[in-house]
């Protein structure tokens, strides 16, 4: 399928929830334009508190995948129409823990993805995830 972006038609929106972190930075939680949502990444922050889960792997990456469902929710959209995802770890060992949480939130037509180990992640934290999705 091709489609055409006209500069004119297409409008950038911004989309906030208070059911996801707010932002720590010069940045949006989520942002479309046209029928696409770029989501930021998140991290275990859990967002009525604004304390980070600070437990388990699988604790950090539950919290981070329930802020993600948040962003989408809000957007109107869902884990289904995830088209791309990127997950950055501190320590790539977490890889199949991290993955069977965030396998968990899918069922079937997976996305595109690449997991990366970094150097740091904001907070300290050791999981970082981001989306592009369809609204």
């Amino acid at each position: 399928m091709f489609f055409t972006l006209d500069k004119n038609t297409v409008m950038k929106k911004i989309w906030n929830t208070n059911n996801a972190p707010a932002p720590i930075g010069p940045y949006s939680q989520a942002v479309s334009a046209g029928n696409m949502l770029f989501l930021s990444g998140q991290i275990c922050i859990e967002p009525s508190s604004g304390n980070l889960i600070q437990g388990s792997i699988e604790e950090e990456t539950h919290q981070v995948m329930k802020n993600i469902t948040a962003l989408l929710d809000e957007a109107g959209s869902s884990f289904e129409k995830v088209v791309k995802t990127s997950i950055f770890l501190m320590d790539m060992a977490d890889f199949p823990r991290v993955n069977e949480v965030y396998g968990s939130y899918f069922s079937g037509n997976y996305p595109a993805r690449e997991t990366v180990q970094v150097a740091g992640l904001p907070k300290s934290v050791r999981v970082e995830i981001s989306m592009i999705a369809l609204i």
